[in-house]
């Protein structure tokens, strides 16, 4: 499939983004990112997950941006309420964090 079939039907299929940026505070960056190694299978499975994406920072390994393509915002809250969820961002990948943001946007 050509990226502009990909962007096309990803566009008509409506949906909420969520692009977060987080920054691990110095000396945690890999604990994060062994966290978000468990956790990144586990959302990508949800059922109301249509994209799910996460990189680290090339320049700033500490640094991790977060694509995330949710059908709804019930999708959105399920995804939040998830037991993965509170667990290892919650519970584990939160407290390690420096810097945290977070943006939700329409498709256009």
């Amino acid at each position: 499939m050509n990226h502009y079939a990909t962007q096309k039907s990803l566009r008509d299929a409506g949906g909420l983004l969520v692009v977060a940026q987080w920054e691990a505070k110095p000396g945690e960056a890999d604990k994060v990112a062994g966290i978000l190694d468990r956790f990144l299978p586990e959302a990508q499975r949800e059922d109301g997950v249509k994209l799910f994406l996460i990189s680290r920072g090339k320049d700033n390994p500490a640094q991790f941006l977060f694509y995330e393509l949710f059908r709804d915002e019930a999708a959105f809250k399920a995804h939040q309420e998830s037991a993965h969820f509170k667990t290892w961002i919650a519970g584990e990948a939160l407290p390690l964090l420096a810097k945290r943001e977070r943006t939700q946007y329409g498709l256009l």
